[in-house]
């Protein structure tokens, strides 16, 4: 399967070392935003939120493109928020609709990335590449998808 570029970028990201969220972010902001801010701002969503876990990264990064593209301006507008909230909707079911969860613990098979044992068994099972690697793209995929609506 050939990836865009987009994909292809998030990806080379995420293999240089970056984490998940970073690497969706600084691909879509690259420029648009201080790569230093962008990698600051998304460091802690990494590993579904601290490594607990919880919304894989390479969607909580999405949404955060998506608010920086369609966000409110300061204006608090519902329509404008309200438009966030629908684009993050539509990605995560999209997401799950392919991979069926959005939770990075289900997505790496009930490994338990806070423990010695589920650090050894991300590594011995490349899920790194075999599965982070996919989702990332994915995700790309469906963000661009977004962004090419009118």
């Amino acid at each position: 399967m050939k990836e865009n570029d987009l994909s292809e970028k998030a990806v080379k990201k995420f293999r240089e070392g970056h984490n998940c969220a970073q690497s969706i972010l600084c691909t879509f902001t690259e420029n648009t935003m201080d790569e230093n801010l962008a990698l600051n701002i998304s460091i802690g969503f990494g590993s579904g939120m601290g490594r607990k876990q919880e919304v894989c990264g390479a969607i909580s990064g999405a949404i955060m493109v998506l608010g920086l593209k369609y966000g409110n301006d300061g204006n608090n507008s519902k329509e404008k928020i309200n438009n966030v909230y629908k684009k993050a909707r539509y990605l995560i079911e999209r997401f799950t609709k392919e991979k069926g969860t959005v939770n990075c613990r289900e997505l790496l098979k009930g490994c338990n990335l806070l423990t010695n044992e589920g650090q050894e068994y991300f590594q011995k099972n490349n899920l790194r590449e075999n599965n982070c690697c996919e989702y990332i793209a994915l995700t790309c995929r469906i963000l661009e998808e977004i962004m090419e609506e009118k």
